[in-house]
This record gives structure tokens, C-alpha cells and sequence, in this order.
């Protein structure tokens, strides 16, 4: 049952005089349940408990800290049908978009439960000591990963499951040996209030000290502020607006103690369609690419909202195909009236730019808070003079820049902003003749993607879920799948300590039987 109350550690608490409720996109009106806004005493209260939590679970084994991720995972399918309902009255997502979401939420939590029950991740290294080295003897140094400390996580938006409450960044970071404090997104408050719920009771099922977990309910930006700022607290995870993501970055290094915030922002995600490709399949293309700018109604941080191409008749067909398709395809509901009134406000500011065409919207009667999608088109020469082009509009809307040629594509590659994805639509012996702008736009992007399209994040090792500012505030990590632990730790060595001593880890006769880089070579033999 949701209880509009703040999870403090394991107790409920509603001391705040901020009250709100949540709203149903899809009927128009607001959710019964009020959630009352943390109070600055109970903000206090779930740091000093994270604070007093790190102490004991940053030494919990990794087969413990697996069976709390699992458990996690556990209860939050137990949580059955009311989850579902929540999710879809606060977001105006489909039941089917829900399931697949709680699907990947527990897929994170099992996938960092295995890595954890293994143990290698974290990276031990040993160089022996040798006392007979001249001129200077070597000593033994030791290094690990370790954890940073109480984790404050922002929910997203856009995903009410997979990026919020129990989503990635709190996986990781429990995965890591963290507390999480997670400031509850208050679009889908009952949402996270009951996958909270599961995290409490996974915790004490597991024997998790009490604190290792809070969820704060916040209307505004004033709980999310306090939090950054507070000193116990070491790191922020961030997924949203370039306007939020950065103003968080530029609290947390204000600090006296400055902590790092791994904020993935906005992106527009290019993508090239070149010559060959263009002409041989621009129908087909275009009909997937209508599919891929609608999707959840253009609300993905990977929606392609920028492609690029070269001016000609090939390229004048696909804009043409591609307007047709998208008007054919039924709007969808959006997450919010703030949502859609901001999609709106920004489509239409794009749209009366000098220089640009609108080729396509919707223009047939929609239902309240439903999206109407858009393309547009603008000539290379425009989009290089004016950056208000290169900005992201959140919704179901994309951008064809006509190239005049293949030095100007490169050339517009090479000034965009940092984006998380980008593509290239083309022929297979085209590759070779674009090397320049493939190389070019390697350069302003996490993931390059080959004839397909970017939404949709695989969940697995080899993902990177990040790219050069604006895309996220660190490009050397990703937020999506088991290598995003790495934001929630450091490298840390010991230096001619006592074997027995040492963490299980670094030990000489590795109990853990995990495995180790010894004097440059990796094993899982003792020393």
C-alpha cells in the first residue's frame, strides 16, 4: 500500500509541511494519494544513518551483498499488479512498457548479483615486494577498488523503473558496498514508495544494516539541493536535463569537499545516412527511422534527433518518405503536462529558427497531454551558423540537415555537442570511402551503432551508456551495465601491510579464489 511517507532507513516518516500529489497524463487529473515532501530533520536523519551504514556494509562479502541484490530483485516482482498500475497512472506509459521496464530493473539487479558473488571486479592488483632489488629495494604494494560512501541517486522521468528507485545507479552502487539515498522523482512518487518498499524489506530479510537505504519524496529541487550539498554525502547519480544535471555538477563542486556527479544529460543522438545507402534503402530507412522518433513518444535520452546527409535528390525523397511514415503513426500519451508544455515550447522555438522547414506534424485532433511529432529540415551552412539547431527537444521530434558535401558533414560532425549515441546508415563498402566523418564522429560519441537505430540500451558488459559533455559529465564511465560500479569507487592501495590483515581480496592465499593481476600477470593462484 503507498503511504505518501518517506522511507528514513526502515521507517516511514511524514514530518514535512510539503505536501503534492502525482498526476495521470492519460485522464488528465491528478492521483488521489498525497506524498509529503522530507523535512530537513528527516533529510539529516537518512544521511546520519547512510553515514552509519557505510561503516558496516562496505565490509559486507560479496555473497552477501548478492543475496540483497537478488532479494531486491524478488520483491520487487512480488510487488505484482499494483506496481504495474502505479507505474502506468503516473507516467502514461503502456502496461507493456511497464513490464518490459520491471523486466530490465530486475535483470540490473541479478546481473550486478552475480558480479559481486564472483568478486574479480575489483581489479585486484599485487606487485610483490623484492628486497634485493638495487639501487632500491621494491616494496609490496597492494591495490583494490573500494567504495565511496553514502550515494545520493536522482529518479528519472523517463524511466519510472530502470533509471530510478532500484535502476541502475542504485545497483550499482549497492553492488559497490554503498548506502543509497535516493531522491524519489516526484512524477512517480507512489512508484518509487513501493519499489522502496521492496529495497526495505529485501534489506531486512538479508540482514543489511538499517540506513543502507532511504527514499525521500520531493515536489521541487530543494530536497535534491540539500542533499548534493550535505558533507557525508560522496557521490550523485543523475539522469535527466542538461539545466538539472549541470546544476548539480556545479553544487557538488562548490563544496569544501568538491564529489563527483555522474549526470548523463542530453544528446541528440546523430545519425548518417550516407550517399549509397540513401539511395538504395532511404524508403526503408526512413519508414524505421518514423518508428524509432515516435517511440515512447520520443521520450528516450538515445531518440534520434539529429540526421545527417548529403544534399541531393536522393536525400530530398528520404525527408519525403520519412515525413510521410511519421504522420501515419498515432501519437502517444507523454509523461507529464510539464513534458509535454516544455516539448511544445521548444518544438515550436525550433521551429521559427531562420532557415529551418517544418516537413511533417501532426496535425489531426489528439488527446490532452499526447505528443505531436515533427520533422524539419535546415541546410548544413544554417546548422553550423546557428547552435539553437544543435539543441535537444524531448519528444517525438527530429532534425534532416542536407549537407552540401562531405566536408561540410565532417565539419558539422566535428562541432556538435557530446552525444551519447551516434549512427551510420550506409552500405558496407561506403565505410571505407567516409573513414574521416566515422572518425569524426567517434570523436563526439559514446556508442557508434551500424545500421540500425539507437534506441534501445542491451544491458551487458560491453555497453557504454555515456559520451563527451553534454552527453554526461564523465565519458571515461558509462551508466548502463556492470562497468558503471566504477563510478561509485577508487583505486586504493596498501603498501607493505601485514598479510593477515589485508581484505580477502588482496590476501596472499586468496580465499576468494577471484582473480588478480600478480607482478603482471593474471591468476587466480595464491602467492
Amino acid at each position: 500500500m503507498i503511504t505518501g511517507k518517506n522511507y528514513i532507513g526502515n521507517l516511514l516518516a511524514s514530518t514535512g509541511k510539503v505536501k503534492f500529489k502525482t498526476f495521470n497524463p492519460k485522464e488528465n487529473k491528478e492521483n488521489d494519494v498525497v506524498f509529503s515532501e522530507a523535512s530537513e530533520a528527516e533529510i539529516e536523519m537518512a544521511v546520519e544513518l547512510a553515514t552509519a551504514a557505510f561503516k558496516v556494509f562496505r565490509s559486507i562479502s560479496g555473497i552477501k551483498k548478492s543475496e540483497f541484490l537478488n532479494q531486491i530483485a524478488n520483491e520487487i516482482e512480488a510487488l505484482g499488479d499494483e506496481l504495474i498500475k502505479t507505474y502506468c497512472s503516473e507516467s502514461g506509459l503502456p502496461e507493456g512498457r511497464a513490464i518490459g521496464e520491471r523486466g530490465r530493473t530486475v535483470f540490473q539487479l541479478r546481473t550486478f548479483a552475480n558480479l559481486v558473488k564472483e568478486g574479480s571486479w575489483v581489479e585486484a592488483t599485487i606487485d610483490t615486494a623484492d628486497l634485493n632489488r638495487t639501487p632500491i629495494p621494491k616494496v609490496d604494494i597492494r591495490k583494490m577498488l573500494i567504495p565511496l560512501g553514502p550515494i545520493v541517486v536522482f529518479g528519472a522521468s523517463n524511466f519510472p523503473l530502470a533509471y530510478s528507485t532500484a535502476g541502475g545507479d542504485t545497483a550499482a552502487a549497492f553492488a559497490a558496498g554503498c548506502p543509497v539515498i535516493v531522491k524519489s522523482h516526484p512524477m512517480h512518487a507512489g512508484t518509487g514508495e513501493l519499489v522502496a518498499s521492496a529495497i526495505i524489506n529485501a534489506a531486512e530479510k538479508t540482514g543489511m544494516p538499517n540506513g543502507v537505504f532511504s527514499n525521500l519524496n520531493s515536489s521541487g529541487i530543494e530536497v535534491g539541493v540539500k542533499l548534493v550539498k550535505h558533507p557525508q554525502v560522496k557521490a550523485v547519480g543523475f539522469t535527466g536535463s542538461v539545466g538539472g544535471g549541470r546544476a548539480l555538477y556545479n553544487l557538488a563542486s562548490q563544496r569544501p569537499e568538491p564529489i563527483p556527479v555522474f549526470a548523463e544529460m542530453g544528446s541528440v543522438n546523430p545519425v548518417i545516412i550516407f550517399p549509397d545507402a540513401t539511395k538504395n534503402k532511404g524508403s526503408e530507412w526512413a519508414k524505421i527511422y518514423a518508428g524509432s522518433i515516435t517511440l515512447g513518444s520520443g521520450q528516450f535520452c538515445t531518440n534520434p534527433g539529429l540526421i545527417l546527409g548529403i544534399k541531393g535528390a536522393d536525400l530530398n525523397n528520404f525527408i519525403q518518405k520519412l515525413s510521410e511514415e511519421i504522420v501515419k503513426i498515432e501519437p502517444t500519451c507523454m509523461l507529464h503536462p510539464n513534458i509535454i508544455g516544455a516539448y511544445e515550447t521548444k518544438k515550436k522555438i525550433m521551429q521559427k529558427q531562420e532557415g529551418l522547414e517544418t516537413t511533417a506534424s501532426f496535425s489531426d485532433e489528439i488527446t490532452a497531454n499526447f505528443g505531436r511529432q515533427a520533422i524539419t529540415t535546415v541546410e548544413g551552412a544554417t546548422f553550423l551558423k546557428n547552435t539553437a539547431l544543435h539543441q535537444e527537444v524531448f519528444g517525438p521530434f527530429s532534425m534532416v540537415v542536407q549537407c552540401e558535401n562531405t566536408q561540410q558533414l565532417e565539419e558539422i560532425i566535428t562541432h556538435l555537442e557530446g552525444q551519447l549515441t551516434g549512427t551510420v546508415l550506409a552500405e558496407n563498402e561506403e565505410l571505407e570511402n567516409y573513414g574521416k566523418v566515422i572518425n569524426a564522429l567517434e570523436n563526439r560519441v559514446g556508442r557508434i551503432i551500424f545500421n540500425g537505430v539507437p534506441t534501445g540500451v542491451e544491458v551487458c558488459a560491453a555497453m557504454v551508456h555515456g559520451g563527451p559533455y553534454p552527453a554526461s559529465t564523465d565519458s571515461r564511465f558509462t551508466a548502463v551495465g556492470i562497468n558503471s560500479i566504477k563510478r561509485w569507487v577508487r583505486p586504493f592501495s596498501f603498501q607493505s601491510w601485514p598479510n593477515e590483515m589485508l581484505p580477502d581480496e588482496l590476501k596472499n592465499e586468496n580465499p576468494l579464489k577471484i582473480f588478480r593481476v600478480i607482478d603482471g600477470v593474471q591468476s587466480v593462484k595464491s602467492i
